[in-house]
This record gives structure tokens, sequence and C-alpha cells, in this order.
């Protein structure tokens, strides 16, 4: 959700430069959504590890999932080094500060500057960014053994969000429930986990990475397919595996009133046969979604691309 600018920005010229730029070169938000989601997989780094949560990070990771965001965000938008803080936007000194609470802490070389705000949950696919500048007035007068501090009550009220609890591509595997997940990851082979992990884990968007975290294997992609992969083993099962690199699966998807999958990932739907009124046409056959705990007993149709 993207924020108009507020008292704030009006008062503050630097702020007004740098949050101006920042719109320009990221008008929806799309790119910063990207490096969140890539920051999360990155640090996870799930196809050697398994792991999809913060909470199975090290502590010292965690700690570091604020540097990478400020280099990842720098290499997507291109900023500028500072000659001071982490960047220049508009020709202005930005600092760069991440927090999963929201609860920033500031140095005091941040004192007067102008920060860069970030946040985001995995738990709920949303990230936020904004924009303040660390005034006296905005900042708490306590300080840790650091000489850190963090923004009082009236300079949170001063930021100027750029976005605000934004949607960022999803992580399936935080969104089943843990027994669930813990039936998946505990197949022998990589091949039993993606079958299992397409039979558990319907009518949702699944990324490339959720599929490499699951597989845990080099050649993750190939266990998808039709030829020995998940596509061929869940067939006669009723799955249909849509993909959306193809045009043809991603208007099947929507036709068929389930998930969307976006280029680059893939969607499992269960689907039995219907009549012409009530079904969509694959093939010579027409096929609607199966209803939950329905008996399915005919094999699934061929998917084209």
């Amino acid at each position: 959700m993207m924020f108009p600018g507020n008292e704030a920005e009006q008062a503050d010229a630097g702020v007004v430069a740098v949050v101006k730029k920042l719109r320009e070169l990221d008008p929806d938000g799309s790119r910063m959504a990207k490096v969140f989601r890539a920051t999360f997989d990155q640090l996870y780094d799930g196809q050697h590890t398994g792991r999809y949560s913060v909470d199975q990070l090290f502590k010292t990771e965690k700690t570091h999932f604020g540097t990478l965001i400020e280099i990842n965000l720098q290499r997507e938008l291109k900023f500028e080094d500072g000659d001071v803080l982490d960047f220049k936007i508009a020709g202005l000194e930005v600092d760069c500060k991440y927090s999963h609470t929201g609860a920033w802490m500031l140095p005091v070389e941040s004192f007067e500057q102008i920060v860069l705000v970030t946040q985001a949950n995995d738990q709920k696919s949303v990230w936020s960014a904004g924009v303040v500048r660390v005034t006296v007035e905005n900042r708490r007068t306590s300080e840790n053994r650091d000489k850190k501090t963090g923004l009082n009550t009236h300079g949170r009220s001063q930021i100027t969000w750029l976005f605000k609890d934004a949607p960022m591509q999803p992580n399936a595997l935080l969104q089943l429930p843990t027994e669930v997940v813990a039936e998946i990851m505990s197949g022998r082979s990589g091949q039993a986990r993606l079958n299992e992990l397409f039979r558990r884990a319907t009518n949702r968007r699944l990324s490339r990475n959720i599929i490499a975290t699951v597989a845990q294997q080099d050649d993750y992609m190939k266990r998808v397919r039709d030829n020995g992969g998940s596509r061929g083993a869940l067939r006669p099962e009723g799955y249909l595996i849509l993909g959306g690199d193809y045009k043809v699966q991603r208007n099947l998807a929507e036709a068929l009133g389930a998930a969307i999958p976006e280029p680059g990932e893939l969607v499992s739907i269960q689907v039995v046969p219907a009549s012409p009124a009530d079904g969509v046409q694959i093939g010579e056959a027409f096929w609607r979604l199966a209803e939950e705990g329905e008996a399915v007993t005919v094999p699934a149709p061929v998917v084209p691309r």
C-alpha cells in the first residue's frame, strides 16, 4: 500500500527530495518487494539447509539481515555510496536501518540525518519502507551502552511511508500448519518431499525457492516435470501443476478460480470431471476444482503449454 506525503515531508526539504527520488525509482514498490523476498531467501539458503523461517536462523544471521537489505537495495536501485552514511539519494546522505519489529536502533552518526527505515514480516508476506529525519524532537533521550537510541512516539509519527505493509511474494511453507510442513519435509528423497508438497500445499503460489527448499537438490526443477517428476506422478491422483511461465496455464488457473501463479511460480490444484455448464475445457473434456474431501478417481488431464 502506497502512502501520500505527510506533514513531515512538507516541513523537511531533504525528506521531500529523498521521498520523491525513491518514488521515481520504484513507483509501485515492486523492486523493493523483490529485494525483501530475495533477502529472506538468501539468508535461509533453503536449497542447502532446508530452512524457511527467520526462527530457524542463528542470532548472528538475524543481525546480518539489515546489512543484506542495505546491500541488496543499493544494488537494485543503484544508489550512490554515501560519504558518511550508507547511501546518497537525490544527492543527500541517507542511512538505512532495518528491524524485524520496527524498533530501529539509531547510532550517533545518524542524528540529524535522513534515515530510510525498513521492516518486513515473512509470516504475513508484508514489508514497509519510510523516510524520516532523526532530529532531537524525533528521537528518544535514552541510549544503550553503544550510544544508540530509537525514534520516540513523535518521531514514528513523522515517518513518511513510501509503502506500509505492502505485499511481497508469499512463503508457502510459513502459511501451512507446522505439522503439515513437518510431514512434507520428512520425505526420504527430494522427489518424495516435492510430491507431498504438491499434495498438501494446493491452490497456493509456490516459488522456485520453495521448490528448492523442499527438494534440497541441484536439479530441483527437473523434479516437477512430467517425465519422472511430480506432474506425472500426481496426475493419476487428479493433480495439475500449473506454471506461471506459461500464459495458457495462468489463464487456466484464473478460469478454474484457482490461485494464479506469477512467472517463476507453480500452483498445484486437484481437479475432477465436470459438465460444460460448471467446468473449464481442457483438451476434450471439462474440469473443475475438486472440493475438500471429495473423492478423486479420474486422472487429471495433460495441460497445454
